[in-house]
């Protein structure tokens, strides 16, 4: 995580510097408070989510999959810009030791983004230690330009640059406001932790929280100060783009200036290359949600890669470098629309997902939710004041995901037409009541039935039939319970929600939809994970409570013990189906 977040320090201080100059430690002060509040959210995002996704996951489930589909695209346009500006900066950073290349600064990036597409085509990605060897390697060196500024300037000297902020005109309240909402900028990455939760080891929430803890400490310490200190202490001839190298050149030679810009060009070449990974992803993800098409989700008989979604997710990125002509403030301004987007939408859909699942309201719980949104809000303002001051960043986004939103529309209803989208609500055993009584109504009258599709299609279309007739008119539940596949191999950054995967549930859903819609105006769909146990079964049945349960005879051991007033049996094709009439639940009693 920290590879990809703590790549903007070599960047954004010359973005600021071009617009705020000397001033812009204040802003990325003031923002640092909210992404403290941010990286609380996202750490919670982390362990509800575990199947990973971030934003389009979150807002599926919190509001509807059509959010989920606009969130996805919000993050693609901050993937496309993050690909852009960490492959540029990473050749700028590099000219430090290389000075004849910087005059070809645009060509070297094109060559660099086409280089990652053809490596991810090939399959090759680079692997978690080796990044972590780069960040580390990188973190020091950003450490070291602060302990070395530090020394160079002494205590008063410290102190001097701090109160040189509160030197020179007020600042307006507009001008306040704009640099609260482009110091974002200096927190952008946030949002790959939510995108690395299925990598995470368990506990999620302990791990999640270590995490978290380390990203901030090392931000809150560089960020601020290289921001501070290269925007107060370089002359005007420092070019904006290598503001921490040459930090490190001033403060302590050319020794540490070289180790910056080669630690600091390898780090953005691979941040530059997580965002394309992260890119197609997200572009598979939406394809298997129905929204993209299905061409995006092929993959090459020669190395198995999503080789259309990797073209993608490499053009756009070059495209853009190619149409701004390597103009890094330019790059900055972009990136705004589609990272605070997103992190409005991830804050809004936790918080909803808080209040439905409040119980008590005690002080604590109050203020802990308080908390959540009033950093929203903050996001929000941020958000709005980005949308309002750069318009060309806003025209921007807003094309590209209005683009996005037509595309995947026209695909969504085209893909209607051959069969019915289903969107289920996937079942977490810790958050069970929460998680399916809020989607499907806790009062009994709103379900009559509880459809169970077997994994067999000729036994599935028999309980459909059952299912259908005996809830007509009413409301039921189908619930399919997926196969188990426990060496199913996740790549880094993927949406590892099994749903996605499963195309016989989904077959089986769309069958559902195709048979009930006009039969039974009150359904919903249920889907569990095969890698949970088959009793999992049992605490939907106990959360439904429905009046009849139609499931197969194979089937009948996945329910809990429970009184039964009546059984019909239905044979057809083979398919022994029993549609079960429940009076009360009874833990004492078996089915009988």
């Amino acid at each position: 995580m920290y590879a990809d977040i703590g790549t903007s320090v070599y960047y954004v201080p010359g973005i600021l510097y071009g617009r705020f100059g000397a001033r812009s430690a204040i802003f990325v002060l003031m923002t640092l408070a909210v992404f403290v509040l941010l990286c609380i959210k996202y750490a919670e995002v982390t362990w509800r989510y575990p199947e990973g996704g971030g934003v389009v996951n979150v807002a599926s489930q919190a509001l509807h999959p059509f959010v989920g589909l606009l969130g996805g695209l919000l993050i693609m346009v901050d993937y496309f810009l993050t690909a852009s500006l960490s492959g540029l900066s990473g050749v700028i950073y590099l000219s430090v030791l290389a000075p004849g290349i910087g005059g070809r600064a645009v060509g070297l990036t094109v060559v660099a983004l086409c280089g990652l597409g053809i490596l991810n085509a090939v399959g090759i990605r680079q692997s978690a230690a080796t990044t972590a060897v780069f960040a580390v390697a990188a973190g020091a060196g950003q450490l070291a330009v602060v302990a070395a500024t530090a020394a160079y300037l002494g205590t008063s000297g410290i102190a001097a640059s701090f109160h040189s902020l509160a030197s020179g005109s007020p600042i307006t309240p507009i001008a306040l406001l704009e640099g609260y909402g482009a110091a974002f900028l200096a927190f952008s990455g946030l949002e790959s932790i939510a995108q690395l939760a299925p990598s995470m080891r368990e506990p999620r929430r302990v791990i999640a929280r270590r995490a978290m803890t380390g990203v901030v400490l090392m931000v809150a310490i560089t960020s601020p100060l290289l921001t501070l200190w290269s925007t107060t202490l370089l002359n005007a001839n420092v070019d904006p783009n290598q503001f921490v190298s040459a930090l490190g050149a001033h403060a302590a030679g050319e020794a540490l200036a070289g180790y910056v810009a080669a630690t600091g060009a390898i780090l953005l070449v691979f941040a530059s290359n997580t965002a394309i990974i992260g890119t197609y992803h997200v572009l598979i993800a939406l394809t298997r949600m129905g929204f993209m098409p299905r061409v995006l989700e092929r993959r090459n008989r020669w190395r198995l890669t999503p080789h259309w979604a990797i073209l993608a997710a490499v053009a756009v990125p070059i495209a853009v470098v190619v149409i701004t002509r390597g103009n890094v403030n330019l790059l900055g301004d972009l990136y705004a629309f589609g990272l605070l987007g997103t992190f409005v939408l991830t804050c809004l859909s936790l918080d909803i997902v808080r209040w439905r699942e409040k119980r008590a309201w005690r002080p604590t719980t109050i203020a802990f939710f308080g908390v959540g949104v009033i950093t929203t809000v903050l996001v929000l303002v941020a958000w709005l004041i980005n949308i309002v001051s750069k318009t060309t960043a806003t025209e921007f986004g807003a094309a590209l995901t209005l683009i996005g939103l037509c595309v995947g529309l026209v695909t969504y209803r085209s893909r209607r037409r051959q069969r019915p989208a289903v969107f289920p609500v996937p079942f977490r055993p810790q958050r069970a009541s929460e998680s399916i009584a809020h989607a499907l109504g806790s009062r009994p009258p709103a379900v009559e039935a509880l459809i169970v599709l077997p994994h067999d299609p000729v036994a599935a279309d028999a309980v459909i039939r059952a299912g259908v007739h005996a809830a007509a008119g009413q409301g039921a539940v189908f619930l399919y319970r997926g196969n188990r596949y426990p060496h199913q191999h996740h790549e880094l950054l993927e949406v590892a929600d099994p749903w996605l995967k499963d195309y016989i549930a989904q077959d089986s859903f769309a069958r559902a939809e195709a048979a009930a819609r006009n039969a039974i105006p009150r359904r919903r769909y249920v889907y569990v994970p095969g890698s949970l146990p088959r009793e999992i079964v049992g605490q939907v049945w106990r959360t439904v409570h429905p009046r009849k349960t139609i499931v197969t005879v194979e089937d009948e051991d996945m329910l809990p013990p429970a009184s039964i007033d009546r059984i019909r049996r239905h044979e057809t094709d083979g398919a022994v189906v029993l549609e079960m009439i429940t009076s009360r639940l009874d833990e004492g009693r078996g089915l009988s």
